[in-house]
């Protein structure tokens, strides 16, 4: 702003001062200029030009990048990664991938709080502020991003929310496509996936698919609930529309020859329907129990030995149930339970399984509704899914 410009507006404060206030409204309500003209003070809020090693001002005809930049753009995907839409054979034709982020948004399977199915989208807003050129960790000195694999979101499935039969027809479908695209590295036959939840019922549809391309797997599941309840339990044997749900899914999948005996869970600690039924139950299912206690006593790393040692070197599936973590951490979720792990030692253990043929993973039971004004649980279970993400890129698995 020039001296002379700078002496005429202050001439025009002093005058506006020294002379008696006008009405500001008139009696019509209309707005009366009190003193300084409107272009004066826009030549006050001026953003100043010209200054000693500055770059001048942009304007709209000049060179500006609006297509790069900045994580804030386009459509919401988890980590800033291409979006596919994967279930297209139209529109995914000649995209090829290595690993397809896919949202499974359903939660009509849930025996408490529902809100899961809006946890897809609030796992893609937690995860916000990572992006490929910004995720080098500082523990691992890896950045899973920028790797040989090429990852796309594939978006959500679209599942219709009246029919559970229809709509889980509709994921295991929706599975069985995506995985059985062509990979973008030539060592691999098949894609592999990480399924955004949804309640954990939603699990069942990949482990089917797993089955179809790799056979059976081992199932790390993170969960402070065991979800091998017998149906006629939990769901009371209404009918098997009732029987299958969020903690029936693993009985079923054992039941339909899906997964190894050599399954076990993590972060164990909510109560059961029967005293000792329950468990026999989970031990003939092919689970081993690591409960969330057993880690005051061993450790993050005695937890890893113990999942290391069960699944020995088999292909694996990690599922993640957010209620692992205790409410501190993840308020966010349909049925909380208390004394559960923290967010840090849940990302040391998976840290630690580095190694393992992870051939499919999800993170799920997300209600962003219960969240925090801080996105607690959203920002805890996008980190989950990029350390999910490193591993599978980190042991690239053959078919």
């Amino acid at each position: 702003m020039h001296f002379r410009s700078l002496l005429l507006i202050l001439s025009a404060i002093t005058a506006g001062a020294q002379r008696p206030q006008r009405q500001v409204f008139a009696s019509d309500q209309k707005l009366v200029s009190p003193g300084i003209h409107n272009a004066v003070c826009r030549e006050i809020w001026r953003f100043p030009e010209n200054l000693a090693g500055k770059k001048p001002a942009l304007g709209i005809n000049d060179d500006v990048d609006i297509v790069t930049g900045s994580q804030f753009n386009g459509l919401a995907t988890y980590a800033n990664l291409p979006y596919l839409n994967c279930l297209s054979d139209k529109e995914a034709e000649g995209s090829k991938y290595d690993i397809a982020i896919l949202g499974a948004p359903f939660d009509t399977g849930v025996t408490a709080r529902p809100g899961a199915r809006y946890g897809p989208r609030g796992i893609r807003i937690g995860s916000e502020r990572i992006a490929p050129d910004f995720a080098w960790s500082v523990y691992t000195g890896r950045n899973p991003l920028k790797s040989w694999a090429s990852i796309v979101d594939c978006g959500d499935v679209p599942l219709t929310w009246l029919d559970n039969n229809v709509a889980l027809a509709q994921l295991d479908k929706a599975h069985t496509v995506v995985s059985g695209r062509e990979a973008s590295n030539d060592s691999f036959a098949h894609p592999r996936i990480i399924t955004l939840g949804g309640d954990h019922t939603t699990t069942l549809s990949a482990l089917r698919s797993t089955y179809e391309r790799w056979g059976q797997v081992s199932v790390i599941h993170f969960d402070s609930h065991i979800d091998t309840w017998d149906p006629k339990v939990l769901g009371g044997g209404i009918s098997d529309y009732a029987g299958l749900n969020h903690g029936t899914f693993l009985h079923i999948a054992h039941e339909e020859g899906l997964i190894r005996d050599t399954s076990i869970h993590a972060g164990i600690r909510a109560p059961l329907a029967r005293r000792k039924g329950d468990m026999r139950n989970d031990v003939r299912c092919g689970f081993s129990t690591v409960k969330a206690r057993d880690l005051d006593k061993v450790g993050t790393a005695g937890i890893i030995s113990q999942i290391r040692d069960r699944v020995g070197d088999s292909k694996v599936y990690i599922s993640v149930d957010i209620d692992v973590l205790d409410p501190a951490f993840a308020p966010a979720t349909g049925t909380p339970e208390v004394g559960g792990w923290t967010t840090r030692e849940l990302l040391t253990i998976l840290d630690g399984l580095n190694g393992l043929d992870i051939i499919g993973a999800d993170v799920v039971e997300v209600s962003p509704i219960y969240d925090t004004s801080g996105q607690t649980t959203a920002l805890a279970a996008a980190e989950v899914v990029l350390s999910l993400i490193e591993l599978m890129v980190e042991n690239p698995v053959k078919q």
